[in-house]
């Protein structure tokens, strides 16, 4: 029987920014190391590894729309054994001289969503802000 899995879906608001900023940062390595404060890599490029948070996070890219959406598949180094890796789905969006950022990440197992769900806002939407504050 297969694990019971979540999906958490947020979005944030991102001004004076556009979209094309955004998925840069989340793909490009070096960007997105200053963006979260921690260490990265990766780059825009299907089929591309990637890691995040020193190695906790790693994945692969599996479909680009450059400025527009990212498709990973995404887990962490506290995955449980033998479940597959979750999809994470990052949307850009110009709106009102910023941008619309939606995240969903899906086939979360339930016992981790509501880690993750926190997670998301601790470590990625509110660095990210800040980031594109400055």
């Amino acid at each position: 029987m297969p694990a019971k899995t979540k999906t958490i879906k947020q979005t944030e608001f991102i001004p004076s920014i556009k979209p094309i900023q955004v998925y840069e940062a989340l793909l490009d390595g070096k960007k997105h190391s200053k963006l979260i404060g921690s260490k990265c890599t990766g780059k825009a490029a299907v089929g591309s590894s990637f890691t995040a948070w020193d190695g906790y996070i790693s994945g692969k890219v599996l479909e680009l729309d450059p400025g527009k959406r990212i498709l990973q598949e995404w887990e962490t180094t506290e995955w449980p054994e033998n479940a597959p890796p979750s999809i994470v789905e990052w949307s850009f969006q110009d709106k009102d001289g910023g941008t619309k950022v939606t995240l969903i990440h899906s086939k979360v197992p339930s016992e981790q969503a509501a880690s993750y769900q926190k997670g998301w806002i601790d470590f990625y939407w509110t660095p990210m802000k800040a980031y594109f504050e400055k």
